[in-house]
Formats: structure tokens, sequence, C-alpha cells
């Protein structure tokens, strides 16, 4: 005959098997609020624009050393941030996406792919910072110092296509920012624009290709993220730059998607994006981090008057502005210089 267990027992008994299997959870990760390896392979694909991908593959390698990251591999792809949110919307796979301008993000979330708090962190959904920079042949021969430096006779400039680059449209948006003050003398702004373009004999599809074009010896200054120069100088090339007055803070966007399949797992690298680590990554390839502290000191000075996209109207008034393929600005730009187009 089995002896009798009195229910005051039984309770201490189960209390104590909850307990041991609590510690067991916590042991092996699995805290609320902090995701952790399930240990079941997963493999998030990014879609990004196409500076930033030596930093990102840093990233990846650093996240993987993390419990969520552990069991976690990459697919990726980049190229011109246009062309990347346009892909994406498409019906290209991907589970994150990083772009160099909001834009770009903002088409997503208006058709579904993103969701429409993406932006409502502290952050405001970005996860670097740059600024322009003017990139010139190793001991500045020409003497560019200024945006007025870019008219000299017979200088030759090179910028993306900013009807396909994200870097481009920030290009642009900082000459024109820098000789209108910030958009208040709006003429004098596109007149600097019309002056400016006759001096681009050539428009690559994204501002890595225009890196390429302009170490392959075509041009006498890049106009460019002040990273893509960081990035060339760490790669051995025959460069300086120049970071000019007058000139726009660049901010580039990253979010998860709606229609990823592992939605714990890359929002859990969407966080680690803005970590001490991720950020010093970033810092080392040239941008500039949006967590505070991080930055080694004296790394990243501010240029004189640097404006902000909300000083040019904010994107969706300067998208109409400048880059509307039907009316904007530099549609009229284009058609007057026959610009050639590399594709």
């Amino acid at each position: 005959m089995q002896p009798s267990v009195s229910p005051v027992r039984r309770s201490h008994v189960r209390a104590l098997v909850l307990g041991a299997l609590v510690l067991v959870v916590a042991a092996c990760g699995g805290v609320a609020g902090s995701p952790a390896s399930s240990g079941t392979p997963v493999k998030l694909t990014l879609v990004a624009y196409s500076t930033p991908q030596e930093a990102y593959e840093k990233i990846f390698a650093a996240f993987q050393k993390t419990a969520p990251g552990r069991d976690v591999t990459f697919a990726e792809s980049y190229g011109a941030s246009g062309d990347q949110s346009r892909a994406v919307d498409s019906g290209l796979p991907a589970d994150i996406v990083a772009f160099s301008l909001e834009p770009d993000m903002t088409r997503l979330v208006k058709d579904g792919y993103v969701a429409q708090d993406w932006n409502a962190d502290r952050y405001r959904g970005n996860v670097t910072e740059s600024v322009v920079a003017l990139v010139v042949r190793k001991g500045n021969p020409k003497h560019i110092r200024t945006w007025d430096d870019l008219l000299k006779p017979g200088v030759q400039v090179l910028v993306p296509n900013p009807f396909t680059s994200g870097g481009a449209r920030w290009d642009v948006l900082a000459a024109y920012a820098a000789k209108s003050g910030g958009g208040k003398d709006d003429a004098a702004g596109l007149a600097y624009l019309n002056q400016l373009f006759p001096h681009i004999p050539v428009q690559d599809t994204s501002s890595r290709n225009a890196l390429q074009t302009f170490a392959n010896g075509k041009g006498d200054v890049l106009i460019s993220y002040q990273s893509e120069a960081v990035f060339a100088q760490q790669h051995g090339q025959a460069l300086d730059y120049v970071i000019p007055d007058g000139n726009i803070l660049i901010q580039n966007p990253a979010a998860v998607t709606t229609k990823t399949k592992y939605p714990e797992q890359a929002k859990a690298f969407l966080d680690f994006l803005r970590t001490t680590t991720a950020q010093r990554i970033f810092a080392d390839a040239g941008y500039r981090p949006v967590v505070s502290g991080v930055a080694r000191s004296g790394q990243f000075k501010d240029p004189a008057n640097l404006y902000r996209i909300d000083d040019v109207g904010g994107w969706t008034a300067a998208n109409k502005k400048f880059f509307d393929p039907q009316s904007g600005a530099l549609v009229d730009v284009e058609k007057k210089l026959g610009v050639a187009t590399k594709s």
C-alpha cells in the first residue's frame, strides 16, 4: 500500500519542481524581454544601400557572438538606395532594410512592407549619420576648399545619379542648403546647381560606384559621404577630403520589415545596431554614431552652418521640388546638359 501524501506536501513538491524548471530556463537564457537563441538556425536577409557593406559584415560577426545572434546567419543585398527600396517594394525578400535616406523607407511604409511606427524610437529610426565631403586627389592639387571651388574652369566633379542614389540626393541638398542659406535664398541655391552640373561628366548609379569611378582616375572632385572618404583612405586609395562649411546632416534609417518570418531575431539585430559595439564599428568606418559617447574625442567635427533636412522643407517637399521624375528641378538640369548616366 502506497503511503498517502498530504495536500500541503503535494503543493510543496510541485513548487520545488516548478522552481527547478525556472532555474533551468533561466540558465538557458530564457529571460522574459530578452530574446535568446532558440537553437534553430535562422537566416536573416539584409537589403541595404551600397556604402556600409563592410561595416555591416563586421557587425554580423559581432552579433553572432551574442545570445540572440548565436544561431543567426545573414544573406545580404547591396545597391543604390532607391533601387533597393523599389526592389523590396516589388517583392525582393527582406527581413531588415537599411537605406541612405528616409523616403526610401516611407515608400515601404506606404505599401505595407514596413510598420507605420518604424521611426517612433528616440533615434527616429536612424542607425548612422554623416556629412557631405569633397573628396579630392592626394595633396589636393586643384586646391578645393569650398563649394565655389567646384565651379572653377576645368574642374570635373563626380556625383551619382540623384534619381537612383540616395547619396546623390544628400549631395545635391547639401550644395543647395549651403548656397541658399538653408533654403532662405531659393534662387541662389538653384542657380548654384545649374552652375555645378555642367562640371559633372558622368553619373553612376550609387555612391560606391561613383567612388570606384573616381578611384579609376575620372574627375577632380567626388561629392560623397564623409564615411566613403574614410573608407577609401582605409583601403589605401590616394585621396584627401574636405568637409565644406555649409553642409547637411545625413541620416541613415533601418527597420524590420512586416514580411519577416523571424520578427524576434530581426528586432534583436536592429536593436544591436544601436549598441556601443555596433556603433563603434560604424564609427571606425567613418559613420557618425547616433548613440552618444561612442565617437572618440575629436573624431567627428561639425562643419559651420550644418543644416538639416527640415531646413530645406523636409523630405516630402524636397523630393517633389528637386527629384520628381516629371517636374523636379534636377530633371530640367539634366535635360539641358544631356549628362551621361551610367546604368
